[in-house]
């Protein structure tokens, strides 16, 4: 035994040394992946949490009463911040015959809102009602809000223009009725009618020269009236 010890010891000394070597990396490596696993345990159960706390986190949510020319009238819970179209959505959209240029449809939404969608007949029947606009607030010149707790109309007074449109001498083809309208040479009462039915449908003339999309309003008719009529 000695002699064998005394003739391989250097042999023995390095296979000893190797071992050595390979459980200290060994044990390294354990170490290391234990920290790891430790820490990618950790983050997860922090993700799990942060995402629980998110999920379970309630979003404001507020009620509106939508009425009017849609397809589902109701009162509807909404998220806070939401819009009065996204409301109008949840009602099921607007009906075929809505008109909205009253209504600010980019308007954000509030509890207790109350939302009126009117149909196009419903704005024209108030305005041949009512020859003038006065102090009617609306989203155009020629619109009309007939309830006053309508939360979704644009509040935008019209009375300056009107004021203005007299001054001048000349007949609005924004704010004019249909008895100004007539006023004008070569428009009847078919013309008038078509003007602001134009009007209710496509909101303000921005040119004079737009009154020619007007059926019945070519350009014979707009030479002949374009120096008495404004905006």
């Amino acid at each position: 035994m000695k002699y064998f010890l005394r003739k391989y010891w250097r042999y023995i000394v390095i296979l000893g040394l190797g071992i050595l070597s390979f459980i200290g990396v060994y044990i390294y490596n354990y170490n290391n992946d234990n920290k790891s696993i430790t820490t990618n345990s950790n983050n997860k159960v922090l993700v799990s949490k942060t995402e629980e706390s998110k999920e379970n986190e309630k979003k404001s949510t507020v009620f509106v009463d939508v009425k009017g020319a849609v397809n589902t009238p109701g009162v509807y819970e909404i998220e806070e911040g939401k819009r009065i179209i996204d409301a109008i959505n949840l009602a099921g959209g607007l009906s075929d015959n809505a008109n909205t240029v009253n209504i600010n449809l980019s308007k954000k939404v509030n509890d207790e809102m109350y939302i009126i969608v009117y149909t196009k007949n419903e704005i024209y029947n108030y305005n041949k009602k009512n020859d003038t606009l006065n102090d009617i607030t609306c989203a155009s010149n020629e619109c009309v809000c007939p309830d006053a707790s309508n939360d979704a109309c644009i509040k935008k007074s019209t009375s300056k223009n009107n004021t203005e449109a007299k001054l001048s001498g000349k007949v609005s083809i924004n704010l004019a009725s249909k008895e100004e309208l007539m006023t004008l040479s070569g428009v009847g009462e078919s013309k008038a009618n078509a003007i602001i039915s134009y009007r209710q449908e496509n909101g303000n003339f921005k040119a004079l020269e737009d009154i020619k999309n007007v059926s019945g309003i070519g350009d014979a008719l707009y030479e002949k009236i374009k120096d008495n009529i404004s905006l």
